[in-house]
């Protein structure tokens, strides 16, 4: 549910965004989704069970467990990232 609903933002943040922002517009867009995807990975808990139950598991390390959302995060980012980008492509073309 999470990924479709960054999907969902992806492809909005892609139709707003300023083109006169470009790359780097671009890359900052990406980053805050992949941030936003991580934090809400990681204050869920690990297979929706509670934080403390999850820090269990990971044997109380936050650095793992980050390391580990960050991780699931960069498996699944391929498809907001698409999204992102498709309606910015088609904009910046159709501006050339």
């Amino acid at each position: 549910m999470i990924i479709w609903i960054i999907t969902a933002a992806a492809l909005i943040l892609g139709t707003l965004i300023p083109l006169r922002w470009g790359v780097f517009g671009f890359l900052a867009a990406a980053a805050l989704l992949f941030l936003t995807q991580v934090a809400i990975h990681t204050a869920m808990g690990f297979e929706g069970t509670p934080l403390s139950e999850t820090m269990l598991l990971f044997n109380n390390s936050w650095p793992a467990y980050i390391g580990y959302n960050l991780q699931i995060t960069f498996r699944s980012f391929a498809l907001p990232l698409l999204a992102l980008a498709t309606p910015l492509i088609f904009r910046l073309g159709r501006q050339a």
